[in-house]
């Protein structure tokens, strides 16, 4: 009997060996996950220059290193990326009939992209691509067309032929920045139930219900009125999906909304532009979701920081970080060290640490040269 309580002992302690010797294992691969990256930044350029590269990211370092360039793309400047980070969706931002999007594939071995094909979006100035939650679609948001596209996409990742574009009609006060309808960004509800598009000059969101199979219904659409000369750019949700963020760009406004999985209720108004440079352009919470972050371009460019209220989700400002001239799109890694923004006229992507307690930024004085970036995306 003691020899087998011995044995049984034995094999416990070498199964807790075992166990935390697999948990170190994976725990190091986890952090060498966060700590190697990919950094995908858009553009605007001709086809003739790199129009998205890839850096590596080493986030113990704080450091990008560049690795490879698509050309062939006017003015992708903007993309998103599919769960595996194997495909890559990105817009061709120019003005008119030649509007399009792109379908690439992310070779993550080698760190390239490749070209998959071209459609046109049939709307002028995409300037936002967003991937469906069952990736079976996606969605161009597109300025001067005052429209949505949406593309099927076939299983090899291409984008199918069959598109429909959703058209709008509105105005707002602006009369120079709100002559028709612009929309700016579309995205879909965390709990997979309706899209949401941002028509900057309508002051408008458009609200689709999304059907059984994930596609945009045809009916049962709304409208979320905002106030009169607001211009909705972008938005953002808490994790839990029961708290939605809207920057407005002309207004300068965070308008903070609660969802309830049938409708949108604001419950504040506050801040992100202090000094009237009606050029606001993105928001994003950290990975706790306890600060919010929006850029400010055309006047004392930066970001403006927000503390969240953990049980309500107001907003709280606790301070602005100055940046380099038009900062555009921005990104905070997945553990929150970091905060790149894309400036988009100092042909600059700034790295600056955040202090997770405080959620003030500061400037590391690193930084990723390169020409007119827009949009940056993290691949894993």
């Amino acid at each position: 009997m003691k020899k087998y309580i011995k044995r049984m002992r034995k094999n416990f302690l070498l199964g807790c060996l075992l166990a935390c010797i697999l948990g170190a294992c994976t725990s190091t691969r986890h952090q060498e996950h966060i700590n190697k990256m990919y950094l995908l930044v858009g553009s605007y350029c001709t086809p003739l220059e790199e129009g998205i590269k890839v850096y590596q990211w080493d986030n113990e370092r704080g450091e990008a290193t560049y690795v490879s360039g698509l050309r062939g793309i006017s003015n992708p400047s903007y993309q998103t990326v599919s769960a595996d980070g194997k495909r890559v969706y990105s817009v061709g931002e120019d003005d008119g009939l030649t509007s399009t999007a792109h379908a690439l594939s992310f070779d993550k071995e080698e760190g390239k992209l490749s070209l998959v094909n071209t459609l046109l979006t049939n709307g002028g100035a995409p300037c936002y691509i967003n991937l469906s939650p069952d990736e079976q679609y996606v969605v161009t948001a597109n300025y001067m067309g005052g429209s949505l596209t949406m593309f099927p996409l076939e299983e090899s990742g291409r984008l199918g032929e069959n598109s429909r574009l959703f058209q709008f009609e509105g105005t707002g006060p602006d009369k120079s920045r709100q002559e028709q309808s612009h929309l700016h960004c579309a995205n879909f509800t965390p709990d997979g139930r309706f899209l949401l598009a941002n028509d900057l000059g309508a002051d408008k969101i458009h609200v689709f219900p999304l059907t059984d199979n994930g596609l945009l219904a045809d009916e049962g659409t709304f409208d979320v009125t905002l106030e009169p000369g607001s211009g909705p750019r972008h938005l953002c949700f808490s994790e839990d999906g029961k708290s939605v963020y809207l920057l407005n760009e002309l207004s300068g406004k965070v308008t903070a909304f609660t969802y309830d999985g049938n409708g949108l209720k604001p419950m504040q108004y506050i801040v992100a532009d202090s000094v009237g440079g009606r050029g606001s352009a993105d928001i994003h919470l950290s990975p706790d979701g306890k600060f919010l972050y929006a850029s400010n371009r055309l006047k004392a460019d930066g970001i403006a920081i927000f503390k969240v209220d953990d049980a309500t989700g107001m907003l709280t400002k606790v301070g602005y970080q100055l940046t380099g001239i038009h900062p555009r799109n921005f990104v905070i890694t997945h553990d929150g060290r970091f905060l790149l923004v894309a400036c988009r006229e100092s042909n600059v992507i700034q790295i600056f640490g955040r202090d997770a307690v405080t959620g003030l930024l500061k400037d590391t004085g690193k930084k990723i040269e390169t020409s007119q970036p827009v949009c940056l995306t993290f691949v894993d």
